[in-house]
């Protein structure tokens, strides 16, 4: 389609044609599979249904919309048109329209066709009001179609996209770098968890959909990696950028960050009051992160994790740290200073406003934390399986040797050397030392289905 060519101002290297395209014409597009609503660079959807109703009403009154920029690239001998900017208007066009995968998405408006506002849907007007779909389909929409540089057309969205609803770190990151292996491993992580996430109040749908979860997973995977807590402002685009990280070290980062997860979700679940992370302040990001870390350094000390007593205890000391700071905020609020016995909550609140994602001030938070919770958790003995020398000494002591076992087939028959098997009484994996006053004398089915128990 013929346009007036020029070349952007700044941007050296990228060459625009302005145009224009109606309704139909776009429709069309989607169809044959030209239009790409979801390059890599491209932001999630973030319209809610106000704007989109607005968006319908708007080109019914046939007012002008703002233009929608195309990247022109060609692939396997067919011309793609990648949406830079756009995306939400094409969309609410297709949805309104019922068209393709959007057909499910389709909703109605509520407009003024001069007889007073009424609910409207596209299947409503092709019935009734057939001119106002020919309007619509014929509806001309300012174009800019762009070719140049990947990497200019991608600098070209984060400027577009700087104003109105405004691109988030996250979708900055994954505009500039989506190729990364990190940020793909950090997405695949939040589906995942995104239940979970959504359930305890981690983070909320919109923010699931601004990519602040693949943000938040992407920092702890760096934290992992550099064995600590990190500068969320530099350290992930260090990372990303210079793609230092191989397939190896994700591959290990990542069950580290599964198995950290699923401890941390088990040891701080449910207690008398409710689901822990959605009933108190430490649901939001910055202090989810720090008990995350905690957790993790936690397992790397060997600590047992798995105790309910013991993981109730905690929930219930940092409830009462929670309370304590937000009792404290709304006293400052009022303009009633700190007591003598709230310094820990003045020194906790410190960490929490303000530059909350430095390593400084995450280190700080740490530094309070921690020494409430080690003290709580045993450290798992260093040696897991007992010697040759404490196995003669436990099967020399006993006169007669039965299994122990509560729910042992032969409990009565008197094993032989070679069918003994030395266990501990109290699971290792639970913090049972592996020493004689622990060690108890099994059959080799009664120890194969003890396991952690």
């Amino acid at each position: 389609m013929a346009g007036t060519a020029l070349v952007v101002e700044r941007l050296p290297k990228l060459q625009s044609t302005f145009d224009t395209r109606t309704v139909n014409e776009l429709v069309l597009m989607f169809k044959a599979g030209q239009l790409n609503l979801e390059p890599g660079f491209q932001r999630k959807s973030v319209w809610g249904w106000t704007d989109r109703r607005r968006l319908v009403q708007t080109l019914v009154e046939h007012c002008p919309v703002p233009s929608i920029f195309l990247y022109e690239r060609h692939e396997d001998g067919s011309v793609i048109y990648d949406v830079i900017d756009g995306k939400q208007r094409i969309e609410t066009i297709l949805m309104f329209l019922a068209e393709g995968r959007f057909k499910q998405h389709w909703f109605n408006a509520k407009i003024d066709l001069g007889d007073g506002l009424k609910w409207w849907s596209w299947k409503d007007f092709s019935k009734s009001r057939p001119e106002i779909c020919s309007a619509l389909m014929t509806y001309k929409l300012p174009v800019v179609q762009v070719t140049g540089e990947l990497s200019e057309i991608i600098d070209l969205f984060v400027k577009i996209n700087s104003t109105g609803k405004s691109l988030t770190s996250g979708e900055k990151r994954n505009a500039k770098y989506n190729t990364s292996t990190l940020l793909k491993k950090a997405e695949i992580l939040v589906r995942k968890y995104q239940p979970y996430l959504l359930g305890q109040k981690i983070l909320s749908r919109s923010q699931l959909e601004r990519m602040k979860g693949t943000e938040l997973f992407s920092e702890l995977l760096l934290s992992i990696e550099s064995a600590g807590v990190i500068n969320k402002k530099i350290a992930i685009d260090k990372a990303i950028g210079g793609e230092k990280i191989n397939g190896n070290t994700l591959t290990r980062i990542s069950k580290e960050f599964i198995s950290t997860f699923n401890a941390t979700k088990k040891m701080f679940g449910k207690d008398k009051k409710g689901d822990f992370f959605k009933t108190t302040r430490f649901h939001n990001t910055a202090e989810f992160y720090s008990l995350f870390m905690i957790v993790w350094n936690m397992r790397k000390e060997k600590l047992v994790l798995g105790d309910r007593k013991r993981n109730e205890a905690a929930m219930a000391m940092l409830r009462k740290l929670g309370a304590g700071v937000d009792e404290l905020r709304d006293q400052l609020r009022k303009a009633q200073p700190a007591k003598a016995n709230q310094r820990m909550f003045a020194d906790y609140l410190l960490t929490v406003q303000g530059d909350t994602d430095s390593a400084a001030t995450r280190k700080r938070r740490a530094e309070v934390l921690e020494p409430m919770l080690f003290p709580l958790f045993e450290r798992k003995d260093t040696k897991r399986l007992f010697s040759s020398e404490q196995r003669r000494i436990i099967w020399n002591r006993e006169e007669q040797h039965f299994c122990a076992g509560k729910n042992c087939p032969t409990p009565k028959k008197a094993l032989g050397w070679e069918d003994v098997t030395i266990d501990h009484v109290l699971a290792w994996i639970k913090g049972g030392q592996t020493a004689l006053k622990n060690a108890q004398i099994l059959c080799r089915h009664c120890n194969s289905k003890k396991g952690g128990r």
